[in-house]
């Protein structure tokens, strides 16, 4: 008896990280074919009031993303979305 409630404890531990395996792996899917106007617009508006691009130059927008990377938790390749959007707008 004991040993079918571990292995039903076993099945259902495997099935649930499988699931947050996979719900894991889509979700990076999503954010990965998110455009650097979309990551902006969903990341940078959470904590102040996106400022225009015209206010920086290429180089300075550089600097913020770098910056903002750390501070936002940002991945590498979002941060470089976001600047390269900026850099274009401006």
């Amino acid at each position: 008896m004991k040993k079918i409630k571990f292995i039903t404890c076993l099945i259902i531990a495997v099935f649930m990280a499988s699931v947050f395996i996979q719900s894991c792996a889509s979700s990076k899917e999503a954010i990965a074919n998110k455009s650097g106007a979309q990551l902006w617009g969903e990341n940078c508006i959470r904590c102040h009031n996106t400022p225009s691009p015209a206010d920086f130059n290429d180089a300075q927008w550089k600097t913020v993303g770098l910056h903002m990377q750390v501070r936002a938790n940002l991945t590498k390749d979002e941060a470089e979305k976001i600047v390269v959007f900026l850099q274009s707008a401006n």
